[in-house]
């Protein structure tokens, strides 16, 4: 950004900003929201809806003010008759050519026209319906459903999928009324290099992106008396789902969270931190190994679905940096159902493992042919935070005054290293209070690892583990990790160790959190992460008595045959298109 200052007013107001703010943002920092579809504080400037339009002194047209730049001397109003009545009259007009389904769109609570028709007092659409075309649902992909008769063509899942993903799998097609948003051919997105992340779905202002919900599958699965139904929640979650029921962004809600599933009926409710535990115990492991044994370096985490999709699309030469272990979520089903249903006397086929995940991908990662190594499908429904949020209401369970329950045990046992998986950083963090310890035999003094916290775009560190320098790099959003898988590729990487999360500020900022999701919400849900990990008496993985109790009674050691049958994976080479 330029220093240079110049002067303004906005309405009335005399302003001083830096040369190259735009009037969008000038307004904003003096408490003027203008209303908006296309603008979108993490991507570039588009400037298609018009509806931010505003008044500048000595200019015959109304300008965008996301596009218009601040100019010395400017006088620029915001909210006179004419621009009101432009602005209404653009949602109007968009109106015209949307459906009328608000009452049973997936959205209808959150839909950013439908809220500016309302704020911008549309009470009756003057215009006939203007649509001439019908376009078919893409329905290919497990994870995302796309209804482009929906789409309001604002770009921002466009931008989203390229500029913060890294990915582009969606773009413009055709001209005029034909245009659309549409994947490589119309193939749909499961046929595309989609990653299934999601982050499409938090920038669309309309329902025209939702995810595929499980919420009547679950329900089926309740209601099935030969079903013993189990269900486990990420870490993110609990920082995120008292959101659905109006609560304040990253309020920590764990304790309502187990006794809302508990009263909605599962069997028992469990905790993917139990996984996520037991993922630092063989990630930590294969880290040591590959460095005593001159293995494949840096090792990369892998317990995010929507970047381990990326890797097989776009960097599969890069696959033996990757670590084998499955993530938190599929070694969880797998031990529910190899482990746990054994214990309790019930068949696999008749247990069902319900996930709730931040994150979308979760749906895809569950149904891939490899996770089946119970001897069936390790995880059989995903839901997201926001569709477990529905079936709580639909349940009727006043969330916000219900008491605090707990997790059910084994399964429900975890660390404080096990939630700092929510944030990026956190399973660095993790593997580093474990790794350190295994490496040295010497108890960790210092257990925060601030060196990898915090929302910077990609960070790093040198941590001595006794006189041995680790160099660990940790990015959040694909855009970021291209930046560290071209060093690898290039063989300019100077690190041992890498994690990799797919959406901005790890999973507390996935595809499948309530909305909105912006880098605020992002920030507060991070602060109640960190504040459960302080909360718990053990912080370290390998401390925890449930993961010593499972590897002392059924899985035997760290990295061993049973451990590498149910805990570790492979992964493919995908096609781009």
């Amino acid at each position: 950004m330029n220093e240079r200052k110049v002067n303004f007013t906005i309405d009335g107001q005399d302003l001083s900003a830096a040369q190259g703010t735009t009037i969008f943002e000038s307004a904003k920092s003096i408490g003027i929201n203008i209303p908006h579809l296309c603008y979108h504080e993490k991507l570039s400037i588009y400037g298609a809806c018009r509806v931010c339009v505003v008044e500048v002194k000595g200019k015959p047209r109304l300008e965008p003010s996301c596009a218009t730049l601040v100019e010395e001397g400017m006088v620029v109003k915001t909210n006179t008759s004419r621009i009101r009545r432009a602005r209404k009259m653009i949602v109007e007009l968009l109106l015209a050519n949307h459906p009328e389904d608000c009452f049973t769109c997936d959205r209808s609570q959150t839909c950013e026209l439908r809220d500016l028709a309302y704020n911008l007092g549309i009470r009756d659409l003057r215009f006939q319906k203007a649509r001439k075309y019908h376009y078919d649902l893409d329905e290919t992909s497990p994870a995302i459903i796309r209804d482009p008769n929906k789409c309001i063509l604002c770009s921002r899942c466009i931008r989203v999928c390229s500029e913060i993903q890294a990915v582009g799998a969606i773009d413009f097609v055709n001209r005029g009324g034909k245009t659309q948003v549409l994947t490589f051919f119309n193939k749909g997105l499961n046929n595309v290099d989609c990653t299934t992340c999601g982050q499409c779905i938090l920038a669309c202002p309309t329902g025209a992106l939702r995810e595929r919900t499980a919420v009547d599958d679950v329900w089926g699965a309740l209601s099935d008396p030969k079903k013993f139904v189990v269900v486990q929640t990420a870490p993110a979650v609990r920082a995120a789902i008292g959101e659905e029921f109006g609560m304040p962004a990253g309020s920590l809600v764990t304790g309502k969270m187990a006794e809302a599933l508990r009263r909605v009926g599962f069997d028992k409710v469990f905790d993917t931190q139990f996984g996520a535990d037991l993922t630092i115990i063989e990630e930590a492991n294969e880290l040591v190994e590959r460095i005593k044994n001159k293995g494949t370096i840096p090792m990369i985490t892998s317990c995010s679905p929507g970047w381990i999709k990326y890797l097989e699309h776009f960097f599969p030469d890069l696959k033996k940096h990757v670590s084998t272990c499955k993530s938190p979520q599929q070694m969880f089903g797998a031990i529910a159902k190899a482990y746990y249903a054994k214990k309790i006397g019930v068949e696999p086929k008749d247990m069902c493992v319900v996930s709730i995940m931040p994150c979308t991908a979760k749906k895809f990662e569950a149904q891939r042919p490899e996770m089946r190594s119970s001897g069936t499908q390790d995880v059989d429904i995903v839901l997201t935070t926001r569709e477990a949020g529905r079936m709580i209401k639909e349940a009727g369970i006043d969330f916000v005054n219900l008491p605090e329950g707990d997790f059910d045990k084994p399964l429900g046992i975890s660390t404080g290293a096990a939630v700092i998986f929510g944030a990026t950083g956190g399973v660095m963090e993790a593997a580093l209070r474990t790794a350190y310890e295994v490496v040295t035999g010497k108890t960790l003094e210092k257990i925060d690892f601030e060196e990898v916290r915090g929302m910077q775009e990609i960070k790093s560190a040198e941590i001595d583990l006794d006189g041995t320098i680790l160099k660990v790099a940790v990015a959040h959003g694909l855009s970021n990790a291209k930046i560290l898988l071209e060093e690898i590729k290039n063989k300019t990487s100077p690190y041992h160790f890498i994690e990799i999360m797919t959406c901005p500020g790890g999973c507390l900022g996935g595809g499948g959190q309530p909305m909105p999701t912006n880098e605020e919400v992002r920030l507060k849900r991070a602060e109640s992460i960190y504040q459960e990990d302080r909360n718990k008496p053990i912080r370290k993985s390998h401390e925890s008595p449930a993961i010593k109790e499972i590897y002392k009674d059924f899985l035997g050691k760290p990295l061993g045959k049973l451990s590498h049958h149910l805990l570790h994976t492979h992964y493919i080479k995908r096609p781009r298109y």
